[in-house]
C-alpha cells in the first residue's frame, strides 16, 4: 500500500492539517516533515513473542497537493481549499456519530487506501495504521512481497487477522487494509467494530496506476512476466472476480467511477484524494445516522 500515494501521483504541495509544527499560509495550511508517533496499551502485533508498547506510524509525509500528476504525466490543478474546507466541515458533522469508532478502508491494491485514510485519520484526529507495515513489523521482515517470498501467503494472512484483531480492540484509527484482508471471514468480524469503507475503483485505472510505479511491491503480480498494464490488468480481474462480493459487505461503497461523474468526468483519475474523502465522510455520516434514526424508533416503539 505504500506505493498507493505514487499511484495517485502526489506531488508535495499544500495540505489540510493542523498537527504541531505546521505552517499557516494565507488560505492554506501547509504541512511540511509531519512525524507522527502515537502511543496506546501494549498489544500484540503478529504474535505474542513480538508484544509492543509503541505502534509507529513512521515518518509519514501527509502532504495532500493542491496538484498532482494524472498518468499521462499531466499536471492537475484543483481547488483544493474548497475540497479542504468542506472536508473539515464534514468531518467535524461525522465525529459525533462516530463517537470514537475506528474505520477501516478496504478495497483492490492500487485504489489508494493509504492515502485517503491518512488524510481521514488527520481530518478527524484519529490515528493512521497500515496493516501492511504492522505485519512487517511484526515477522521482522522489510516487505509483503518478502514475506511471501520467504514464507507464504496463508502465514502472511494469519499474521494479517491478528494483527486486525489487536486494532479491533482499539479506538479512533483509521486503518489501510491490504487488498486481500477481505477474503477471510475472522477478519470482517474484527473490523465490523468499527466502520468499513469500500474504495471501488475501475478495474483499468487500477492496471493503469499500478503499472505506471511497478509491480515489485505486490506479490501477487509480480511474478508474471509481459506487458506491466495488461499483465496488472488480467490479475486484477481474476481478483475482482474472487474478491468482489466480500468487498460488498462493506459497511460504505465510494465509488469512484460516480464520484467523477456526479463531477463532471470521465476519468476517475482527474479526482483528488481529498475529494474521495469527502465523499467518504458524507457516506459514513450517512450510514450512521441511518442507524441512529432507527435505533431512535425502535426505542419509541418498545416504549410505546
Amino acid at each position: 500500500m505504500e506505493a498507493a500515494s505514487a499511484a495517485f501521483g502526489l506531488q508535495s504541495c499544500s495540505w489540510i492539517g493542523s498537527e504541531k509544527g505546521g505552517r499557516r499560509e494565507i488560505g492554506l495550511c501547509r504541512f511540511q516533515n509531519g512525524l507522527l508517533e502515537k502511543r496506546f496499551q501494549k498489544i500484540r502485533l503478529g504474535d505474542s513473542r513480538r508484544s509492543r508498547g509503541l505502534i509507529r506510524s513512521g515518518n509519514l509525509e501527509t502532504k495532500i497537493s493542491c496538484c498532482y500528476k494524472n498518468s499521462a504525466g499531466t499536471e492537475i490543478f484543483h481547488n483544493s481549499v474548497d475540497e479542504a474546507l468542506t472536508l473539515k466541515r464534514k468531518s467535524e458533522d461525522v465525529l459525533f456519530h462516530l463517537n470514537g469508532r475506528c474505520i477501516y478502508l478496504v478495497g483492490m491494491m492500487g485504489s489508494g487506501k493509504s492515502t485517503v485514510a491518512k488524510i481521514l485519520a488527520e481530518v478527524l484526529g484519529y490515528s493512521f495504521f497500515d496493516s501492511d507495515k504492522l505485519v512487517e513489523q511484526a515477522v521482522g521482515m522489510p516487505s509483503v512481497a518478502q514475506i511471501f517470498k520467504v514464507h507464504s501467503e496463508a502465514f502472511f494472512r494469519e499474521n494479517e487477522s491478528e494483527v486486525l484483531r489487536d486494532l479491533s480492540s482499539m479506538r479512533r484509527l483509521v486503518v489501510a487494509t491490504g487488498g486481500g484482508v477481505v477474503i477471510r471471514p475472522i477478519n470482517w468480524r474484527y473490523m465490523r467494530q468499527g466502520i468499513t469503507v469500500w474504495l471501488d475503483v475501475p478495474l483499468d485505472a487500477l492496471a493503469r496506476r499500478i503499472a505506471a510505479v511497478g509491480t515489485a511491491s505486490r506479490p501477487l503480480l509480480h511474478q508474471e512476466s509481459g506487458d506491466p498494464y495488461k499483465k496488472a490488468f488480467a490479475r486484477l480481474t481474476a481478483l475482482a472476480e474472487q474478491r468482489g462480493d466480500a468487498y460488498a459487505n462493506a459497511d460504505v461503497r465510494v465509488c469512484l467511477e460516480d464520484l467523477a461523474g456526479k463531477q463532471g468526468h470521465d476519468d476517475v483519475a482527474v479526482l483528488t484524494p481529498t475529494a474521495i474523502a469527502v465523499e467518504a465522510v458524507m457516506k459514513i455520516e450517512s450510514l450512521l445516522t441511518q442507524k441512529a434514526t432507527v435505533r431512535r424508533t425502535t426505542h419509541s416503539r418498545i416504549r410505546a
